[in-house]
């Protein structure tokens, strides 16, 4: 599979495959997707010592690579994340089903029923870094939404991908349904992204979930509609009310619990008025957990922060860094935020609401928070089973895009011989 002239036949089959199972998926019902769903989880942690095996390979191919403590992070799979990720699956089971689901309804004078229903995209591509758990997130969206799905996962996750992707093949054959509504392109060669990129005739959408890179390279090249998930360069405004103690426990939270994500935030604004007082109690406690600050001039903290540089203004550390900048009012700090941000999610601290409402009016991320942790930046955390991604376009999904965005719809009209004068 890795010979790359066989990359293109590889690729067509695959969609062709695809577009049959969407056909079949279209009209399966709830209950033999939530059985799909459920039997998936049980495969998974029933194989779990495979998997972690697995992913053992993929953590010494990540070690040879030289890959950052971080990203080994969001590769490594245990069994808590294995219970994650089992807890995800049937989250997504349990959950409504969309398609079908009328959106609207009326009747027109002219005699005519009308109603809007969601329908599924068709065949959805989805191309990813190093974290193993999206095989799983995707394919479950995906199944659930009445879509298939060609999995092209990053060359890390490779084998760990592998045996997710067995498991829910594993319930998909025991529920009746096809197993090609799942499918995992068998290859690391990146000819097969190039591909799956052009397949206009078998794809109906393609997502990115990954940095930067992989999304510019995405946008760029891509002849099929693209819902994309950018980097996520995420601010907290510490305003003049907020409360010291939440002050502290949602910046240590957001920064500190997983580096590697994209909700984790990446740089600090605090109001002048507070930087002697609750802004040098924050600095001082990230400091104290092993963050390395990039400070500007003249913002009061402890003596191992460095001078920032113009290159930490909208930067993506994804590791034990974070930036950090006085500014003189909430006005200032939106105006930093909309030039250096990436539209993903942003996070006020005050006890004023007429600055929360300021904030969330003024801004236009994709998520905004108020007195918020913004690890919460999360499909699951929002009560979606699972995501793909935070979408951070403005056309048809945007935030985490769950079950739900992964449909479209179409009108259904009903009439008695009725005819238009």
């Amino acid at each position: 599979m890795n010979d790359i002239h066989s990359i293109p036949d590889l690729m067509v089959d695959l969609g062709i495959r695809a577009k049959a199972a969407a056909q079949v998926l279209a009209t399966a019902s709830a209950a033999r997707k939530e059985a799909a769903l459920t039997a998936a989880a049980d495969a998974v942690w029933d194989r779990r010592a495979e998997i972690i095996a697995a992913n053992e390979q993929d953590l010494e191919f990540g070690r040879t690579k030289g890959l950052s403590s971080a990203m080994m992070d969001r590769l490594m799979l245990d069994e808590p994340r294995i219970q994650g990720i089992v807890d995800g699956l049937r989250a997504v089971a349990q959950q409504a089903d969309p398609v079908g689901q009328v959106l609207e309804e009326w009747e027109q004078p002219s005699g005519l029923n009308i109603q809007r229903v969601r329908t599924p995209l068709g065949v959805i591509g989805v191309i990813y870094e190093s974290r193993p758990n999206v095989t799983a997130d995707a394919g479950a969206l995906c199944l659930k939404s009445g879509n298939a799905v060609i999995l092209r996962g990053g060359s890390e996750s490779f084998h760990s991908s592998q045996m997710i992707h067995a498991c829910l093949a594993q319930g998909l054959r025991s529920a009746g349904l096809p197993e090609d509504a799942v499918q995992l392109v068998p290859t690391r060669d990146r000819a097969a992204v190039q591909a799956l990129l052009t397949m206009t005739d078998y794809v109906d959408v393609i997502v990115p979930r990954g940095g930067k890179g992989l999304v510019g390279l995405v946008q760029r090249e891509a002849r099929v509609p693209v819902f994309a998930h950018l980097e996520g360069i995420v601010h907290i405004y510490l305003d003049k009310a907020a409360d010291p103690t939440k002050a502290l426990e949602v910046v240590l939270n957001s920064k500190t619990r997983r580096t590697g994500i994209c909700g984790a935030a990446e740089c600090l604004l605090i109001h002048q008025d507070i930087a002697e007082t609750i802004g040098r109690d924050v600095l001082t406690a990230l400091a104290t957990a092993g963050v390395d600050i990039h400070a500007a001039v003249g913002l009061p903290g402890p003596d191992t922060m460095q001078p920032a540089s113009d290159d930490d203004w909208g930067k993506e550390f994804l590791d034990k860094v974070i930036a950090a900048k006085p500014v003189a009012d909430i006005d200032a700090a939106i105006a930093h935020i909309r030039r250096h941000h990436s539209q993903h999610t942003d996070c006020i601290i005050t006890e004023d609401q007429a600055a929360a409402t300021q904030f969330f009016a003024e801004l236009d991320s994709a998520i905004l928070m108020h007195n918020v942790s913004t690890q919460f930046a999360d499909g699951g955390e929002f009560g979606m089973g699972a995501e793909i991604g935070i979408a951070t376009g403005k056309m048809h999904a945007r935030g985490p895009v769950g079950a739900a965005q992964l449909t479209s719809f179409k009108y259904l009209v009903r009439g008695n011989g009725t005819i238009r004068t």
